[in-house]
């Protein structure tokens, strides 16, 4: 598969991109400046793209050519609605591309139709939408970006993540709440390359934890 990876330069994107590399996939990423690339560069079969992600432009250079887009794009105070403007980039260029599927991170805290979350999770997500700022918001407002367009996204809603070694074991429910409420940073990308891959919550926003 032809994979477009936004965010490849953070802390989860890092473990994502060899992830997807040793399962066989052509990945495209978007760098802004590739001294930060590090070991990223030695991937087989890695292509980069220089650019930014506000820029349409360069996310349109990105996803050329891809079968999916996957995004371990990260928040940051200094723009604090930079997933909803990079949905909104990307849902356009994907129709114009003919492209379908999407797969992201969003948050725990974020709230979806169906939801059925505890009430320890109930009172968390109060909290942080609460009390996060322009940051938090961001999310909810990026869920409804995508649930507004006709494309094939998941958003995955991890709880607080850890930058622990992988255990290999996941749960994830499309509207229920995980038992746990951290997932390392590695077992997370290794289940968005699950997701992408068995195309896995069409249109949903699965929690994720480790079990």
């Amino acid at each position: 598969m032809k994979i477009a990876l936004i965010g490849a330069t953070g802390r989860t994107g890092r473990l994502l991109a060899p992830v997807l590399t040793s399962r066989g996939h052509q990945v495209s990423i978007l760098v802004r400046d590739r001294a930060r690339l590090a070991d990223l560069a030695d991937l087989p079969g890695l292509r980069i793209v220089d650019g930014d992600v506000t820029d349409p432009a360069a996310l349109a250079r990105l996803v050329e050519g891809a079968d999916a887009v996957v995004s371990a794009l990260g928040p940051t105070g200094k723009q604090p609605d930079l997933h909803t403007r990079t949905a909104g980039h990307l849902v356009a260029i994907m129709d114009g591309h003919g492209m379908r599927r999407f797969v992201g991170i969003s948050g725990a805290g974020v709230d979806a139709p169906g939801d059925r979350k505890s009430g320890r999770d109930r009172a968390i997500s109060f909290l942080i939408n609460k009390l996060g700022g322009a940051v938090v918001k961001d999310k909810p407002a990026e869920l409804a970006v995508w649930s507004a367009s006709t494309l094939d996204w998941t958003l995955v809603r991890p709880p607080r993540l850890t930058d622990t070694p992988p255990t290999g074991d996941v749960e994830h429910h499309a509207h229920t709440s995980t038992r746990k409420t951290t997932i390392s940073r590695a077992d997370l990308a290794a289940f968005l390359a699950d997701v992408v891959e068995q195309n896995l919550y069409v249109r949903q926003a699965p929690f994720a934890a480790n079990a």
